[in-house]
């Protein structure tokens, strides 16, 4: 097993990894904001689904997850249907340009790490696969699952003062 120090690096590895997140950001176009590109991302991988799902898959609560659907939406990515077996719900669909932009995301997506890590060798790229598929393995459905403290870590904090204590 690793040692303390390196999973101490690894979080701060980790934390870094925000930037990459950022940088990716930035190439989306300016009407597709991340979280719409997740929505069209999950809908293009998950296919057909409603809202309640989606909301699990982003991890968001509904209100969220309205607000995301309502975007792209209003720009003609997504169809929302009557839901057959519940007529109070909705289906999310993409449409045909919402397809276009997914494909078009992707294609930003691949061209951005391609230029970023064109110093890698494939061995490395396809290492760096298999080590993050792994990682989220490791960390399972994070949604469904309560993250407990060692004892140690959770040891009754004691609140500093300033003031000096009363004479008696």
């Amino acid at each position: 097993m690793a040692e303390q120090a390196q999973f101490e690096e690894l979080a701060r590895q980790l934390s870094a990894v925000g930037a990459v997140k950022r940088d990716m950001g930035r190439i989306l176009p300016p009407d597709c904001p991340a979280g719409s590109a997740a929505v069209l991302t999950l809908l293009g991988r998950h296919g057909d689904m409603r809202m309640s799902k989606l909301a699990e898959l982003l991890a968001v609560d509904m209100s969220v997850t309205s607000r995301h659907v309502a975007h792209v939406a209003a720009r003609g990515w997504i169809e929302r249907h009557p839901d057959p077996a519940d007529k109070r719900s909705r289906i999310l669909r993409l449409t045909p340009a919402g397809l276009e932009l997914l494909h078009e995301l992707s294609l930003r997506t691949t061209h951005l790490l391609a230029e970023r890590l064109a110093d890698w060798t494939d061995d490395e790229v396809a290492q760096l696969i298999r080590l993050m598929t792994r990682l989220r393995e490791s960390f399972g459905d994070c949604r469904a699952t309560q993250f407990r403290l060692p004892a140690a870590v959770t040891a009754p904090v004691v609140e500093e003062t300033t003031r000096t204590p009363a004479s008696t």
